[in-house]
């Protein structure tokens, strides 16, 4: 049913904009042109082609590290599943078993879907493949409709809109097909039976009675969205956009200074090797370090002369990482999470306030997709003919980024007393030294204690 869509969709928030997709719905909707151009530029960034990188900046793929980053920190002691349900709760933990990678898009688009497909399956659909048409003042999804595209031989275009929506309380489904012999246009409305893989699907309107939710689970960013104010879900490093910009011009000028401060042996032509009046170059000599220069200047005519300048990697660098932290205290990550650890100033009360940053926007988002999947679990239960009843849904999570550091140097001294720690590990760790260096400074306080 899903065959070509991948591969379509690349393009079609390009092929579809506001006025088109206002066409399909019949109706204003709550994804506004401003919110349409905004996805496609997270988009861009997520895939390392921001606006901005153009030879020689490359992407440092900061955008990817931060999505990474709390996924990881959200999911890390996650427990969820459906209690007195093991045929649901099988299929549940089936359909979640990808929740990390889908969780990294959505934090970097903004929001997601998580939608059965029938009583045994499910996808993830990630911002820019539905249009939210209406959510409640409290943000919940009112109005979706997902976009499906099939291309059948070379010239022909098919879309299925299929839309979710409340008649009188209750849920309602109903399917759309539009034909196109151009990728640009979503043509004029046509039977569902014109794809075979869709001839089964009954257009609708179906309302099913009873069913006063959506049957799938929506996620949305917890950041107030500054784009157009709707309750789409905005990039989790949207509002750091300009600093990663920075970050990457940056990174250009350090590789730079790299390739430029090169060594290099400026050579007279008098040196190079002739063949047929053509310069073929010094034997074994690389061609990298080796430059043919005509050395006239001065009362020396030497025929060699070295080129190996000061390398200033150590100020660009510097610059790198307080962009780094910059995008780390903007975005609400903490210090080391994307900059040099060694860099990061050692402060308990930096240390504390870096780590409760992270720990209150983790908490969010985890209040959020707990909220997802809850909704998910109902669309799932829906599915399999139990409505909202007949099962039992759990989630929590077991936060330790909020550690007290005093707490858990005690408890490091007692491993080191009980010899569950090495005191050299202790070090390390504490005090930000090397193995070997910590090792010695252990060796040199037994030396002085003997002494």
């Amino acid at each position: 049913m899903f065959d070509g869509f991948k591969r379509l969709w690349k393009g079609i928030r390009k092929m579809f904009d506001y006025t088109t997709l206002k066409g399909i719905a019949g109706q204003d909707i709550a994804l506004s042109q401003k919110m349409i151009e905004a996805l496609d530029g997270w988009r861009q960034m997520l895939d390392g082609n921001a606006s901005w990188i153009k030879d020689p900046v490359e992407s440092l793929r900061i955008e990817s590290g931060i999505c990474r980053e709390f996924a990881d920190a959200v999911l890390v002691e996650m427990d969820t599943g459906i209690q007195n349900n093991d045929r649901l709760d099988k299929v549940y933990q089936h359909c979640i078993a990808g929740l990390n990678e889908n969780l990294q898009d959505g934090l970097g688009l903004g929001s997601f879907v998580l939608k059965p497909l029938g009583p045994d399956y499910a996808e993830f659909v990630t911002a820019d493949k539905f249009i939210p048409v209406k959510f409640t003042d409290e943000g919940k999804p009112l109005d979706f409709i997902f976009l499906t595209v099939k291309q059948i031989g070379e010239h022909n275009y098919y879309t299925r809109a299929e839309r979710h929506y409340f008649v009188n309380g209750s849920l309602t489904i109903e399917n759309k097909c539009y034909h196109s012999q151009s990728r640009d246009y979503i043509g004029a409305e046509c039977s569902l039976s014109d794809v075979p893989e869709w001839e089964r699907i009954a257009p609708g309107p179906i309302t099913y009675r009873g069913m006063d939710q959506m049957d799938f689970g929506y996620y949305r960013n917890p950041i107030k969205n500054t784009v157009d104010g709707s309750n789409c879900g905005v990039s989790i490093f949207d509002p750091a956009k300009e600093r990663i910009k920075l970050a990457d011009i940056q990174a250009a000028r350090l590789d730079w200074e790299y390739d430029s401060g090169e060594r290099a042996i400026h050579v007279d032509s008098r040196a190079l090797k002739k063949q047929s009046n053509k310069v073929v170059g010094m034997a074994k000599l690389n061609r990298r370090l080796y430059r043919g220069l005509e050395l006239e200047d001065g009362k020396d005519k030497d025929l060699l002369k070295e080129y190996s300048p000061d390398m200033r990697d150590d100020a660009y660098i510097r610059g790198l990482e307080r962009y780094y932290r910059s995008i780390e205290f903007i975005v609400g990550l903490a210090y080391g999470d994307l900059s040099e650890v060694q860099e990061v100033a050692k402060t308990a009360t930096e240390i504390k306030t870096s780590k409760a940053r992270k720990y209150n926007r983790v908490t969010a988002i985890q209040e959020n997709l707990k909220g997802c999947l809850e909704d998910f679990a109902a669309g799932l239960a829906f599915y399999n003919g139990l409505y909202t009843s007949g099962y039992e849904f759990g989630c929590k999570f077991n936060d330790s980024i909020l550690t007290d550091e005093e707490t858990e140097r005690q408890n490091d001294r007692a491993d080191v007393a009980a010899g569950f720690m090495q005191p050299w590990e202790y070090r390390a760790k504490w005090y930000n030294e090397d193995e070997t260096t910590a090792k010695q400074m252990v060796m040199d306080e037994a030396d002085t204690v003997e002494k």
